[in-house]
């Protein structure tokens, strides 16, 4: 299971990063789809959705459950990652790359600052 410092992480199993340009990528942790199984359906909100920190956005349908998604920070949706109409099982297969799920234009710069850091995510999964 890997965690990787350039991310912001929620309790929830949700990772944030910023991508230089004004926008947040969003996912699930390797841990959580680790714990989600096969993962054969995404469900994401279109473009121009706003969407509030904590509220949920989406859902992911593995072979075990239906999960929430939660964001891990609030703004408008500006992009989602379409491919994974097709390919869920990216999730599974490269949680922080191929398997991002949206990404964020940002109300407030703070959010991102208050997720956990690599360390406090790392402790809060008992890594």
């Amino acid at each position: 299971m890997s965690v990787l410092a350039n991310l912001r992480y929620t309790n929830d199993h949700e990772w944030a990063r910023d991508e230089g340009d004004g926008t947040y990528s969003v996912g699930v942790t390797d841990h959580a789809q680790e714990a989600l199984g096969g993962i054969v359906y995404v469900e994401l909100p279109a473009v121009g959705t706003r969407i509030s920190a904590g509220g949920r956005f989406g859902t992911v349908e593995s072979t075990k459950s239906v999960s929430e998604l939660y964001a891990p920070i609030g703004g408008v949706v500006v992009e989602k990652n379409d491919g994974l109409d097709v390919a869920p099982e990216a999730v599974n297969d490269d949680a922080y790359g191929a398997g991002w799920m949206v990404r964020i234009q940002p109300e407030s710069s703070g959010e991102f600052e208050a997720l956990m850091d690599a360390a406090a995510y790392s402790a809060h999964i008992g890594e």
